[in-house]
């Protein structure tokens, strides 16, 4: 008895109709990046575990998928070695290379392996598929596509004002409403500084980007299980729960952090960026939201995420200021700063409240009803005037039912059928059905591909 066939936790197939979809959100990405002066590129879905262990930290390294090496990769491992070795010691030893985690860790290898083949500021876009062994749930997949823009080789702000606008466009032309929170890693340094736990920077962050999943109570609980005193829990309250518009809270920052050199420059960069965009405000709702830390590690400077207003989800857009990331490749004072749209939960946004435009599925526009050997060699001169017009048409393969191929073509929602029999042969003319009202008439070639555009 055969087995039943099935797919990892976490991943998906999609039918033509969710391609169609899925193309439309790409389709839309893709657009506004090359607007934007936007590059393409694309990096292997391997990489060497070297370049990707210890860029996300302990609790990305967790989530990293993992590839056996090749070959008897159990060759030189003694039985000794299986009993004392740890998970992650036991991986080292078998595994070379993971599958990506994100692109933007990649794209700094690539930028660092081509440094002379490019020209800075680089501004590169990709769209690819990254894998994360994380516990699949609503929202969260374990391969899914990320749509990444970057600008490598430049330190100005106006970088980021420029992507915060490119977020706003792109989730405009979706019809998508959402809330776009910023905040600055530095500020975050600031106030683990004025509080006294400078050295636990990373805990305080990890903890507090999860106030809108677990409250408040679970942060704190969190952060005395790192060891953080009381004192400077206590300190950390008014501040993470900051009210106020964003011109207020920028006011209290700068009276709160007065005395930390590093969270005064990250309420400057946070300024300059505003004040550009009251210039040319932006259409989607902008929060400063002190609370917003982005787990990950290679951020210094400006960190945004947006999340949509009329369905549950998590972040389907994010991103940051990277300064110190192609450093860690051997190549320093590479500044860089990206996004990330997460194409998957987007399309699952767009599915629940129904924004695909109708057009947006491209399906077949014209089928041919094929009646026999001779109607069907006019009908194949009559389908390449038609695919020359621009027009997507095809020809049902056999001489079926008329029942059959009928239903063919209302299974696939496709607008119109053509009838050419004898008579329409003798005529030189095509007997248009439209499959929606079931209207038909008789039209030259040139006449359907008038009336079908």
């Amino acid at each position: 008895m055969a087995t039943k066939p099935g797919i990892p936790k976490g991943t998906r197939d999609f039918s033509p109709v969710e391609m169609a979809k899925r193309n439309y959100i790409f389709n839309t990405i893709s657009d506004v990046f090359r607007l934007y002066g936007f590059q393409q590129i694309e990096t292997p879905a391997m990489e060497n575990l070297s370049t990707l262990m210890g860029k996300y930290g302990d609790e990305g390294d967790k989530l990293l998928f993992k590839v056996l090496n090749s070959g008897d990769c159990m060759s030189g491992i003694s039985d000794a070695d299986l009993k004392e070795c740890t998970p992650n010691q036991f991986a080292a030893k078998l595994c070379e290379k993971g599958l990506r985690y994100d692109l933007t860790v990649p794209f700094a290898r690539f930028v660092v392996m081509h440094r002379n083949e490019i020209n800075f500021p680089f501004k590169r876009y990709q769209i690819q598929p990254v894998w994360r062994a994380d516990r699949p749930q609503k929202g969260r997949y374990r391969e899914f596509y990320q749509c990444d823009a970057d600008v490598v080789g430049s330190d100005s702000l106006l970088n980021e004002v420029e992507l915060l606008q490119l977020i706003d466009e792109v989730f405009s032309r979706l019809k998508v409403r959402v809330s776009i929170r910023l905040n600055n890693r530095k500020i975050l340094s600031g106030i683990a500084e004025i509080i006294g736990a400078p050295e636990k920077i990373v805990d305080i962050t990890v903890a507090i980007d999860k106030l809108d999943k677990i409250g408040l109570e679970n942060v704190n609980e969190e952060l005395r299980s790192k060891e953080i005193p009381e004192v400077a829990i206590e300190a950390l309250q008014p501040i993470i729960m900051l009210q106020g518009s964003n011109e207020e809270k920028i006011e209290t920052l700068r009276k709160v952090l007065s005395a930390s050199e590093i969270g005064m420059k990250g309420v400057d960069e946070l300024s300059f960026i505003l004040d550009k965009l009251k210039r040319n405000p932006l259409r989607s709702e902008l929060e400063l939201d002190l609370t917003l830390a982005r787990g990950l590690n290679y951020y210094t400077g400006a960190i945004m995420e947006v999340k949509a207003l009329d369905v549950p989800m998590g972040s389907i857009t994010g991103g940051g200021r990277y300064d110190n990331l192609t450093g860690v490749f051997g190549m320093p004072g590479v500044s860089g700063v990206g996004i990330s749209f997460g194409a998957d939960r987007i399309f699952d946004v767009l599915n629940q409240l129904e924004l695909y435009p109708a057009d947006s599925l491209l399906t077949t526009q014209v089928m041919f009803v094929n009646f026999g050997e001779t109607e069907s060699d006019c009908c194949l001169e009559y389908l390449s005037r038609l695919r020359s017009a621009g027009i997507r048409a095809e020809l049902y393969p056999e001489a079926a039912k008329m029942k059959k191929q009928m239903g063919y073509a209302d299974s696939k929602g496709i607008a119109y059928v053509a009838l050419v029999g004898e008579t329409e042969m003798a005529e030189g003319k095509i007997n248009l059905k439209n499959m929606h009202t079931g209207e038909q008439v008789l039209l030259t070639p040139e006449e359907v591909i008038a009336h079908i555009k």
